[in-house]
Formats: structure tokens, sequence, C-alpha cells
């Protein structure tokens, strides 16, 4: 069953770069936790998986939107392999680029020249 339609129109509405969601649960206490008309967990599931293949799809297209983009980059930490650092844009995408740990804790230019499902790749713009 798919996702109900108002979901989905307002999820293309918005155009997220990045989003969490996650299915219904009930939480004591709370009113929706004791309706008698819960959807059942299957279809909770089904609904989940389109909503997230959405989300899936818009993500891959903003961070392929951002190649060639040049995006102040917070950076945090080292990345997995010498050289690399790992930061953050303002869209809270994760950027991997080649920099000195000098820069850790700096909010520097990238020149962003990759994208991934879930990162983007760059360089230190001048």
């Amino acid at each position: 069953m798919p996702y109900p339609r108002e979901s989905g129109d307002l999820v293309g509405e918005i155009f997220f770069a990045q989003a969490f969601s996650f299915k219904y649960s009930p939480r004591p206490g709370t009113p929706a936790a004791s309706l008698t008309d819960q959807v059942p967990d299957p279809v909770k599931s089904e609904r989940l998986a389109q909503l997230q293949q959405l989300l899936a799809r818009q993500q891959r297209e903003f961070n392929d939107a951002c190649v060639g983009r040049r995006l102040p980059v917070l950076l945090e930490k080292p990345g997995r392999h010498p050289g690399q650092l790992i930061g953050r844009s303002p869209y809270l995408q994760s950027v991997h680029l080649d920099a000195d740990e000098h820069w850790i804790g700096e909010i520097v230019p990238v020149r962003i020249s990759g994208a991934g499902q879930n990162s983007l790749s760059g360089s230190l713009a001048a």
C-alpha cells in the first residue's frame, strides 16, 4: 500500500536535501497510542520504504546539484585516509577533502567536485 498521498505530495513539494524518517510506534501516555484503528505494521513498513526511496532520490539530486559549487565547510575531524578531513556543509552534508589537520574547527571555502548518496567531495577553494 503506498504512503498517504498527502505525505508524498508534501515531500515532493518541499524537496528535502536530507531527512530522517521513521514509522510510527505508539508511545504510552500519548493520545495516538490508545487509538483503536492503528495502521498494521506491514503497511507502515511498506509506506516507510516508499517514502525513503523518494527522500533518497531527492538527496541524491540535491548532492549532484552541488557539484561545481563553492560551499563554506566546517572542518570537523580527520577522515579515514591520510591527509583527508571531513566537514559539514551548510546543508549538513558530509564533505571529504584533502587538507592539513590545522584546518579542523575552521570554516573554509570548498569547491565541490563529486557527489555520492550521503556525502560530497571537494578541495580547498582559492
